[in-house]
């Protein structure tokens, strides 16, 4: 292979390790069309049928997607379970086939009780859905009792090539799907890197749209961060391995949405708001040009290539002496008298680069071991030393004790009311899927069923079956242009089907739309296989998919309904606990206090926010009429995220106390804190309680407040003390931002 064929097979490859972290949906994909290919491989060679094909086919898919746990040997067992309650299902659907009210009332009761084993964790999640989807199997190909033993074979065949396919042919550990978003961290930290460098060299036309870019590969290398804190535990044998993996990342992470704000900052003649790096669609600020010499603008421009070109090298692979220079030269920043002369904004970029280099050796160090120190510089040779100290500190750390909350009990259990509420859409679903057609009624009971899947507010019910029946339609218009391709021929359309459906679970995390339509253009293939496709079978698919989604949303909205804006508060409360938890035990430590297992804190704020994000969609999806609540919502999103920007950076902070030369504690912190966590109860207290009359309290700046409570034989406060406080400082301006559009009051300055 050419240099050049390695360059462009190397870009490809990041591109695709980039836009799937750890190649999740790749593997999800290969995994269950994989499965389904196989075991028409194997039934074909029996001689089964076309309608046993496509039972086998709709079996396998169930036996590999329903299974989601993580560790290997808890999938066999799940995958082991779920054969017995396959044949099971496929027995009673066999058997009530000739009993109308009996085999409604039997579905009915099933579905309750897939949703509800929800509550049992993945296992019981996953046995609820084969049984579910082995049920809907059989009145999808007509399971009689003279032909219920060959289906036992079918299903079989199907499991026995599930667990084939899953454990031996795409084989994934825990430790591998770590190792792979380990890489698509790297990947994507580079292409943040890159998007900076353009918004430091975009022109005033260009520099909205830098930013843009910018703000989405920041929210990617974020969401990548979550997910391997999510496989930390199951994918690293040893505690302390796993948290000095989640201190690189997170470091790296902070450092790295840092050096974006100081370059946003750079180049503006306004003071840069971390808001602006959080909300869509926000404007940069005033001033266009970068307020520095061409030499300054040359030397930073080059070394934001050099911090792209250390990222990208592979962990494990020598550096060389070239690439040694460059980390030294970068690491050199973080020492005043090695930064170049120009203005003290450039100089912040400068020293931030200087951060996030010293961010990617350490993702270097804890990721391929030990390094080749013989071109250390001093500069380099002290950051090697801070971070073997705190490589120390986290092997030696004791895991805090964590607050557990109390699960809801009785029909307040969202898996026992989702249950309720699905039980009786399906039963309005079927009596109104009879009046559509007395032979594929079941359509709009499984549209029913879906929509329930992963939500948790009458909103999100009403986006995911808009959603779906946008995709039905879609998949439709396909179906019929691919019937009448494809026609009688059975291999074509079967390789046509596992084409979709691999691309079905491949865009299932990106678009619930995509997915659906995918399905029902496979859908399509198969009746055509089983001979009974028309244009008036697909029509009703819709017909019935809407009558589906029409019949979830009315359960949802009459039968214990959590509405949008209370599931939104109960969200928002707890990322506001969450975040005073951190903020006040971070300034704690930084203020002398003891030390506290601030990196799960961390990450426990960051996944209540992605909760709250995931639940306020229903009110900023562009089909929502409430512009004006769509804007609010945005803009409070926004201002949490700055929140949290902020929070983690003084944790990360925290955590380097004990091991850090140059961070000392500062007892003066802990009263600069107050007015943030007081304001931040003030907001929890009003998001429970709409009656509340406390005020959000303002007044000076925080650094003022600092001078205010000096302590005699401590000075002012120097560099790192100084970044506690400009965090402090922006942390909190967005607490009292977020009062406006929670409509909490403000306390008059006193004077």
């Amino acid at each position: 292979m050419s240099a050049a064929e390695g360059s462009v097979w190397a870009r490809l490859r990041d591109r695709v390790t980039a836009s799937d972290p750890g190649l999740l949906r790749l593997a999800a994909g290969s995994r269950t069309a994989g499965s389904i290919a196989l075991t028409l491989v194997v039934l074909t060679a029996l001689r089964a049928p076309v309608p046993h094909l496509v039972a086998g086919a709709i079996a396998s898919m169930a036996a590999t997607f329903a299974i989601r746990e993580k560790l290997r040997a808890q999938q066999a067992v799940t995958l082991a379970l779920g054969l017995p309650v396959a044949l099971a299902s496929v027995s009673l659907a066999a058997l009530l086939n000739t009993h109308v009210v009996g085999g409604d009332v039997f579905f009915v009761v099933l579905m309750f009780c897939a949703v509800y084993s929800r509550r049992f964790g993945d296992r019981g999640n996953a046995l609820g859905l084969i049984g579910f989807q082995i049920y809907f199997m059989s009145l999808f190909v007509g399971a009689t009792l003279s032909v219920l033993p060959r289906l036992y074979l079918v299903i079989a065949v199907a499991f026995g090539c599930s667990a084939l396919m899953r454990f031996v042919i795409v084989h994934e550990t825990p430790a591998g799907i770590l190792e792979r978003l380990r890489e698509a961290f790297r990947v994507r930290l580079a292409q943040l890197v890159s998007a900076q460098l353009e918004l430091l060299d975009a022109g005033p036309d260009d520099v909205d749209k830098a930013l843009e870019a910018v703000r989405e590969r920041t929210a990617r290398l974020h969401e990548t961060a979550l997910m391997i804190q999510g496989r930390l535990e199951e994918g690293t044998t040893d505690a302390s391995v796993a948290r000095l993996v989640q201190r690189r990342i997170a470091g790296a992470e902070i450092a790295a949405e840092r050096l974006g704000l100081l370059i946003l900052g750079a180049r503006s003649s306004e003071r840069a708001d971390t808001l602006t790096l959080h909300l869509p669609g926000a404007p940069a600020p005033a001033g266009v040009q970068l307020p520095v010499r061409e030499q300054s603008t040359d030397t930073l421009r080059r070394d934001l290539h050099a911090l792209r070109l250390l990222v990208l090298r592979p962990v494990g692979l020598h550096t060389g002496t070239a690439m040694a220079h460059v980390r030294n030269r970068l690491l050199g920043y973080r020492e005043e008298e090695n930064l170049p002369p120009a203005p003290v904004a450039v100089q912040d970029v400068f020293r931030g680069i200087g951060e996030a280099a010293r961010a990617v050796l350490g993702l270097r160090v804890a990721l391929g071991g030990p390094q080749d120190e013989s071109d250390d510089t001093p500069a380099t040779t002290r950051s090697r030393e801070e971070l073997d100290a705190e490589d120390a500190s986290i092997e030696g750390s004791e895991e805090s004790e964590r607050e557990k909350e109390q699960p809801p009990t009785g029909l307040r259990r969202p898996t026992t009311r989702a249950a309720v509420q699905v039980a009786l859409g399906s039963s309005l679903a079927i009596v109104g899927g009879e009046f559509l057609s007395a032979q594929r009624w079941y359509w709009a009971v499984l549209t029913c069923w879906i929509v329930f899947i992963n939500t948790s507010s009458t909103g999100e019910i009403l986006v995911k079956g808009y959603r779906r029946l946008l995709g039905t339609v879609l998949g439709v218009v396909a179906g019929i242009v691919l019937a009448g391709l494809v026609g009688p021929h059975t291999w074509p359309a079967l390789a046509l089907v596992l084409v979709f459906v691999f691309l079905m679970f491949y865009t299932a995390p990106l678009s619930y739309t995509l997915m659906s339509f995918f399905v029902t253009a496979a859908l399509g293939l198969l009746y055509t296989l089983l001979h009974t496709y028309s244009l008036s079978v697909l029509v009703l698919r819709i017909e019935e998919t809407a009558l589906g989604a029409a019949c979830g949303i009315i359960a949802a909205a009459v039968v214990l309904p959590v509405h949008t804006d209370r599931r939104t508060n109960e969200l928002l409360g707890t990322v506001l606990h969450r975040l005073s938890d951190v903020t006040g035990r971070a300034i704690e430590q930084l203020s002398g206090g003891p030390q506290t297992d601030l990196l799960d804190q961390a990450r426990d704020l960051d996944q209540a926010l992605a909760d709250l994000r995931s639940a306020v969609q229903p009110l900023t999806h562009p089909i929502t009429p409430l512009r004006s609540r769509r804007n609010t919502a945005q803009y409070l999103l926004a201002l949490l995220e700055t929140c949290a920007y902020h929070a983690r950076s003084l944790a990360a902070t925290a955590e380097l106390l004990p091991t850090h030369p140059s961070i000392a504690a500062d007892p003066r912190l802990r009263q600069a804190c107050r007015r943030i966590t007081h304001n931040i109860a003030v907001l929890a207290a009003h998001i429970a309680d709409r009656s509340s009359t406390e005020e959000i309290e303002t007044g000076p700046s925080i650094a003022s407040l600092l001078d205010s409570g000096g302590v005699p034989g401590i000075p002012r406060y120097g560099r790192i003390t100084d970044r506690v406080l400009r965090h402090l400082q922006r942390l909190d301006e967005a607490v009292v931002g977020l009062a406006r559009p929670l409509r909490v009051p403000r306390a008059t300055p006193k004077r």
